[in-house]
């Protein structure tokens, strides 16, 4: 039995060594099947769902200027936020996860695409096609376990301020786009000012191109948009703040829910070691939850909704996540494996118990704090 399988051993103690390679080979072959059958169709989608935030974010700027209406403001502050929710899902992550660099389009490349979002491209890139897809929900190696600052493993040793847990996981969440873009600066490990000021040079570096970025995105939303509309300055403003509060919210909700509802597993370091290819394509099955809804739900998820997908295939085109999720539930009932997908209520509300439970200490934690005191 592997490390991974002791780990995880109620829901996979049944499968051998065999077993476990035979199961990366069969979705290797499906990987293969679409990186060969990648063609005009896909590329037709990409370029349709740009198109259309293009042409809806325009649409939602010319309805603001007639801000003053509350229909009016209704209407452009919603389609402002789907066209945000559009560029940081469906569009930017993907891109960015060089899912259509195939195409060779010199626009539409994981190299050149930037995002209307804090977090600067090729920070983002490492922060999380680096580390979390290779480490993902392994403790202490993937950073997204808690961004820093929430306790959401068993793992992870109570502190006091884990108390803060639900009150943090509601700032996060307002904040979400600022959380991810300094998720790469090792800004989580400053506990004190000396810390700050004796940070290495190339997380500075790197705090400094999150706060470029954060400067040129709030001097366009927060400056820039409600100065063109004159004197209804406060009701573009309003919209640019409602529309980015919106894309937060929804993307911490999408993004929680792929990874800490019930059933998903969490790793240790040690689980990891010499892991094999079938072991990785295991770890990603048995470490993320899917979304159950329709097409909408998937186009505004960015996909995530098949995120026990996209962690199987991060470099796959997200559309062609629907159809991979019919042959990856076809091995899980071959090898039986659980294959986690619900509602979103669900997915989120027992999410938010995991928010609140951890946040609680035990009689142990409480022993053991004291005892340290």
């Amino acid at each position: 039995m592997t490390a991974l399988q002791r780990q995880a051993h109620s829901q996979v103690r049944h499968l051998t060594a065999d077993d476990v390679e035979q199961i990366g080979r069969e979705l290797d072959r499906i990987r293969q099947d679409v990186l060969d059958s990648r063609g005009a169709r896909d590329a037709a989608y990409i370029r349709r769902v740009i198109a259309v935030q293009r042409r809806l974010e325009l649409a939602s700027r010319v309805v603001l200027l007639a801000g003053r209406y509350p229909p009016a403001w209704v209407l452009g502050t919603a389609a402002l936020s789907v066209a945000k929710i559009l560029d940081n899902m469906e569009i930017g992550h993907n891109v960015l996860h060089g899912q259509w660099d195939w195409m060779r389009d010199p626009v539409i490349h994981s190299s050149k695409w930037d995002w209307d979002t804090a977090a600067p491209a090729d920070q983002w890139k490492h922060s999380h096609n680096v580390e979390h897809h290779t480490w993902t929900n392994v403790v202490g190696m993937d950073q997204d376990v808690g961004y820093g600052i929430l306790r959401m493993s068993e793992q992870q040793e109570w502190q006091p301020r884990h108390l803060l847990n639900p009150i943090n996981n509601a700032l996060l969440a307002m904040l979400f786009q600022y959380g991810v873009g300094v998720h790469d600066t090792g800004i989580a490990e400053v506990r004190s000012l000396k810390a700050l000021r004796n940070m290495k040079p190339e997380n500075k570096a790197k705090l400094k191109a999150v706060w470029a970025k954060v400067k040129k995105q709030s001097l366009k939303d927060y400056v820039l948009f409600p100065a063109l509309a004159g004197p209804f300055f406060a009701p573009v403003l309003a919209a640019n703040v409602g529309a980015n509060l919106t894309r937060n919210l929804w993307t911490y909700m999408i993004i929680f829910c792929g990874h800490f509802p019930d059933g998903v597993e969490q790793f240790t370091p040690e689980s990891v070691k010499n892991e094999s290819r079938g072991q990785w394509y295991l770890r990603q099955l048995l470490g993320s939850a899917n979304i159950k809804g329709g097409k909408t739900l998937n186009v505004m998820s960015g996909h995530l909704s098949f995120q026990i997908e996209h962690h199987l295939f991060p470099d796959l085109p997200s559309n062609r996540y629907p159809e991979l999720s019919k042959e990856v539930q076809k091995i899980c009932a071959k090898y039986g494996l659980p294959y986690n997908s619900a509602s979103l209520a669900r997915q989120f509300g027992t999410t938010l118990k995991r928010v609140v439970k951890l946040g609680l200490p035990t009689k142990q934690d409480l022993r053991r704090t004291f005892a340290a005191a």
